[in-house]
């Protein structure tokens, strides 16, 4: 990281900005979630934010959104520091699916029943079980400071517009939820269980939040604009390996090659993403390719790794 980058991504963030927002087009907004479908289909904006706390963003990262699956990697790193990896694995598995996020298939073909990791829906749910507090009031909002922490933003709040749209359709959370209650690996009442799950995924944030967030995990779980140690260094590796072998869905070979980033993103168009011991990177974008991935975004990252030539590999 030198002054020299930092001036050149200044200057040719711009032009990289630009050369991605046409790829938009071949995307499509989620609309599966409704409060989801407004969203506009050409915005594409970005911040990164390095150890010194430079700040460099372009194009609509203001613009606020909920991080759908991004919290997942949040609520996976609270319930490890909440009960150990031990007994979260026991619940969820560390390996790819190959399938959409939100598949029940394996849940019934491979045995014995448990999600293949924390980052798909059927996992995300299991995890939201295992984060501790007496009801769903106290674990979200257990969620919420923590991710407030985290961004060093205590204005983090739910959207309840979309919180509600999310609960009132998402049956197939639901069947997979009662599926894995059947399966015995759900804990607890499962109307519960999703509304936590429904809360976190609905926590609004912007592309600054997302970046300073992906800058903690750059620095091995402290956040080094503050010295604050948030997250022991464990459990940052375990967060890291999972964005990278299932942050992208089941495009995460295909990004990994391609960018070759620690990366998650969100339905709504967000992607966490960083540059280990460098950048915190926050992208919205929400217009979606195929595998449920901001498709300007994933163009933007693309570049921007080639061009500074980022890669963990």
């Amino acid at each position: 990281m030198t002054a020299v980058e930092i001036q050149q991504i200044r200057r040719k963030l711009p032009e990289w900005v630009a050369a991605s927002v046409p790829f938009a087009e071949g995307g499509k907004v989620a609309s599966y979630i409704p409060e989801l479908a407004g969203a506009p289909h050409d915005a594409l904006g970005i911040t990164l934010i390095n150890a010194d706390g430079d700040l460099i963003t372009e194009g609509s990262c203001g613009r606020r959104f909920t991080v759908q699956s991004i919290s997942k990697l949040f609520t996976l790193i609270l319930a490890l520091m909440d009960i150990g990896e031990d007994r979260v694995f026991e619940k969820v598995g560390m390996e790819p699916t190959g399938d959409n996020f939100n598949s029940v298939l394996k849940l019934e073909l491979v045995r014995p029943g448990i999600p293949f990791n924390p980052l798909i829906n059927a996992g995300a749910i299991t995890v939201s079980a295992l984060i501790r507090g007496s009801d769903p009031e106290e674990k979200t909002e257990r969620i919420l400071q923590f991710m407030r922490a985290l961004a060093n933003n205590d204005h983090l709040r739910v959207d309840l517009d979309v919180y509600r749209s999310e609960a009132d359709t998402g049956n197939l959370n639901r069947s997979i939820a009662y599926l894995l209650k059947q399966n015995k690996v759900l804990d607890g009442d499962v109307e519960e269980v999703l509304d936590v799950y429904f809360r976190h995924c609905s926590i609004a944030v912007d592309c600054a939040d997302l970046a300073r967030m992906g800058l903690v995990l750059a620095c091995n779980g402290t956040d080094p604009l503050t010295g604050k140690s948030l997250i022991p260094r464990r459990y940052v590796q375990i967060a890291k390996t999972f964005m990278t072998t299932c942050g992208m869905y089941n495009a995460s070979g295909e990004f990994a090659i391609q960018v070759g980033l620690p990366a998650k993103s969100g339905v709504s168009g967000g992607i966490l993403s960083l540059v280990p011991g460098r950048y915190g990177i926050g992208v919205y974008g929400p217009a979606l390719n195929n595998k449920g991935n901001s498709q300007a975004g994933v163009h933007l990252l693309e570049i921007m790794s080639r061009e500074l030539n980022w890669s963990m590999f």
